[in-house]
C-alpha cells in the first residue's frame, strides 16, 4: 500500500525592510510612502511608539490559508514591533487581493484600543478602500490610529491646551458629519455595481441599419475576440461581451475592467496583460527615499 503525502507551503513572512512603512502591494506612491514616514518618525521621536505600515497582495504568497488576525499577531511578534518591555508597537496591515486589514496593538494596551481600532478601521479606511483610494485610507487610518495611542495628531503633538480643544471639536464634527455619510457611502459601491449591470445589459442597435442586436453566449464569443482580449479574459482582467446583428453582420465588442486586478495595461499592446513584481533595492532613511526595482512582463506579447 503507497502512502500519498501533499506538498505544504511553509509559513513565512515578508521582510522588515524599511523601520516604518513596507509597501510589498504598491499601493502607495513614493512621496505617499515619505509623508507616511515622517508622520511614524515624529510618533517614534515624541512619544516612543514604533507603528509600522504593512501592505501585501495577499497571505497565501506567504504559505498562510487561516485568518489575517493570525497572520498578524505572528508577524507582529516576529518583527519584534514595540518596546520590549512596554509591549507598545502598532501594526497597520493591508492584504490587497484578500481585501481584509488588520491593525495589531502589543500587548501592553490591553483591550483599551479593540474598540477604538474598530472605529478606525470602519469610518477611515473602509469607506475609502471601498472607492479604491487605498492612499487616503491607509493615510487617514495611520492619523487616526496614532491619535489613539498618542493623545495628539501629527504635527500637534506640543499644540498647547487651547489649540488642542480646538482640534479635538473639529475632530467631533468631521466624526459627526462621517457617522451620517456612513450609510450612504456604504451604498455608494453597490449603487456603482447597480449601474454597470444595468448599463451592460441594456438592448444594443445596430449602428448601421437601426436592428435590435443580440449578445453571443460566453461560449460563443471568443472566436470574436483578438488573442490579447482573450487573455485579458483568461487573467480575468477585463471581461468582453460581443454584440451581434443577424442583419448585417456587424460587431460590436465591449469590454468591462475587473474591479480588483494585479493586472495592469502593457505599454506595447496596450492590453490589460502586465504584472509587476517589486522589490527594493535600496530603503528610504530619514533624510533620502529609497529605491525600488519593478520588473513588468506582459502575458500576452512578452514585453519586459
Amino acid at each position: 500500500m503507497g502512502l500519498w503525502v501533499g506538498a505544504a507551503i511553509a509559513q513565512s513572512f515578508p521582510e522588515d525592510i524599511d523601520f516604518y512603512v513596507n509597501d510589498y502591494a504598491d499601493l502607495l506612491t513614493d512621496s505617499e510612502e515619505q509623508e507616511l514616514r515622517g508622520d511614524l518618525d515624529e510618533l517614534y521621536n515624541e512619544r516612543g511608539i514604533e507603528f509600522n505600515v504593512l501592505t501585501i497582495t495577499r497571505m497565501s504568497d506567504y504559505g498562510h490559508s487561516g485568518s489575517i488576525e493570525a497572520f498578524a499577531t505572528d508577524l507582529f511578534n516576529t518583527w519584534g514591533i514595540g518596546d520590549e518591555e512596554r509591549n507598545d508597537g502598532v501594526l497597520l496591515l493591508v492584504s490587497h487581493l484578500d481585501r481584509e486589514l488588520r491593525i495589531e496593538v502589543g500587548a501592553g494596551y490591553g483591550t483599551t484600543l479593540n474598540r477604538p481600532m474598530e472605529h478606525v478601521i470602519d469610518t477611515k479606511i473602509v469607506p475609502n478602500f471601498r472607492l479604491d483610494e487605498y492612499a487616503d485610507g491607509i493615510r487617514m487610518g495611520v492619523e487616526e490610529a496614532i491619535y489613539q495611542v498618542a493623545g495628539a495628531t501629527p504635527g500637534t503633538y506640543d499644540a498647547s491646551p487651547l489649540q488642542k480643544t480646538w482640534i479635538g471639536l473639529k475632530r467631533f464634527v468631521t466624526d459627526l458629519g462621517l457617522w451620517l455619510l456612513a450609510p450612504f457611502a456604504a451604498a455608494v459601491p453597490f449603487v456603482i455595481r447597480l449601474v454597470r449591470r444595468i448599463k451592460r445589459n441594456r438592448p444594443r442597435t445596430c449602428p448601421n441599419d437601426g436592428s435590435r442586436m443580440r449578445r453571443y453566449l460566453e461560449e460563443t464569443e471568443d472566436d470574436s475576440l483578438s488573442p490579447g482580449q482573450l487573455m485579458e479574459e483568461q487573467l480575468e482582467s477585463v471581461d468582453y461581451d460581443v454584440w451581434y446583428c443577424d442583419r448585417c453582420d456587424h460587431v460590436t465588442i465591449e469590454g468591462y475592467r475587473a474591479w480588483f486586478s494585479r493586472y495592469g495595461a502593457c505599454r506595447e499592446c496596450n492590453f490589460r496583460t502586465v504584472e509587476g513584481d517589486s522589490r527594493v533595492v535600496r530603503s528610504a532613511t530619514y533624510s533620502s527615499t529609497g529605491l525600488r526595482e519593478t520588473d513588468y512582463d506582459c502575458h500576452h506579447c512578452h514585453a519586459h
